[in-house]
């Protein structure tokens, strides 16, 4: 089952968890992560303020620049400051200096909650004793740099935050609100009030995190690094080729809903079979997974398929059956590990 369950205790799904689940009041969570991935990945242990700052603010600032709003209050000491540094009122010293006073103000302390608990293994902790303001990589963390998902969390960090942003820069109503799908590009994309296509982020990299890593049916670990010779597939779970019919009885086959990584060979095996009926199971739980996570794919999906449980599962195996009317017979893949989620 797609979820983060209390027996689920691997580094890297404590890992997600606090990127996917934790709470979005400003996105300073992000630019912390990807501060931590980039230090640690670089062998430092303990790492002061003034280390953190520099990759921290860097990508702040990154993100300030195409989307101003990165958070719910209405006004920020730190972000007002980033702001100068993008008009070029302020250097680089005065950004870093800046951002290891006011940057870290709670971030710290509250990245590794999720639910209101701390997850099980901490990634770091902080030292603040005797004039020292530093946080101590543990061994965790350092473990999660030797995992084979280490190459994959940088992207996903990414792509959890242009989600996060987009929804709060365009305050589009979440009932109205769909990410779309871009198959030549493979991105997401959303269309605002004027008709305008604003692209928001990979397709793989924002599914990776919620199929942990795991290609859909055989739960090969799958990479979503360009550089990767294992990068994965986007596959649509029921065929494109139905897309009409599907069309005609009140689905996009190209939803959020339908779409899936795999192992590229997995993917070519499976070509525009329709999965047996066990991966319908899957692929509701999968959907169930987003929507519990509050973001706009959560949104997007509810819009797509219905707004309670029995109604989304009743709109998946109406287009199960309806796909399964056109085929002469249902596909397992020849390769399917354990299942770890």
């Amino acid at each position: 089952m797609f979820s983060f369950q209390a027996n689920d205790l691997s580094i890297e799904s404590q890992w997600r968890a606090i990127i996917l689940f934790g709470k979005n009041s400003a996105t300073y969570k992000f630019g912390f992560a990807k501060a931590l991935l980039e230090l640690v990945d670089k062998e430092k242990t303990n790492i002061s303020l003034g280390d953190l700052a520099v990759p921290f603010a860097k990508s702040i600032i990154d993100h300030v620049t195409t989307n101003d709003k990165q958070g719910n209050s209405n006004s920020s000491k730190f972000l007002d400051v980033c702001r100068k540094y993008i008009k070029g009122e302020i250097n680089d010293s005065i950004l870093f200096s800046s951002t290891e006073k006011l940057g870290f103000v709670n971030v710290i302390d509250a990245f590794q909650n999720v639910n209101g608990s701390v997850v099980p293994n901490k990634f770091y902790e902080k030292n603040f004793a005797n004039g020292k303001k530093e946080i101590v990589i543990t061994d965790e963390l350092l473990k999660l740099k030797e995992k084979y998902q280490f190459q994959n969390l940088d992207q996903e960090v990414d792509a959890r935050w242009k989600l996060v942003e987009t929804a709060w820069n365009l305050q589009i109503n979440p009932s109205l609100l769909e990410v779309k799908y871009d198959e030549n590009k493979s991105l997401f994309f959303i269309e605002n009030d004027f008709m305008k296509r604003v692209d928001i982020t990979s397709v793989r990299d924002s599914l990776n995190g919620y199929q942990k890593g795991k290609c859909f049916y055989s739960f090969q670990d799958i990479s979503i690094n360009k550089s990767s010779s294992n990068i994965c597939e986007v596959d649509h779970f029921l065929p494109h080729s139905n897309k009409l019919i599907h069309s005609k009885h009140g689905a996009n086959i190209n939803g959020v809903w339908n779409l899936v990584l795999a192992d590229g060979d997995i993917n070519l095996e499976k070509r525009a079979r329709i999965p047996d009926l066990k991966y319908l199971d899957r692929l509701y739980a999968r959907n169930e997974f987003y929507i519990e996570s509050k973001h706009p794919l959560a949104e997007t999906i509810i819009n797509q398929t219905g707004l309670l449980k029995q109604h989304r599962r009743a709109f998946l195996q109406k287009h199960y059956d309806l796909s399964r009317s056109l085929s002469i017979q249902t596909w397992k893949p020849s390769i399917e590990l354990k299942a770890t989620f």
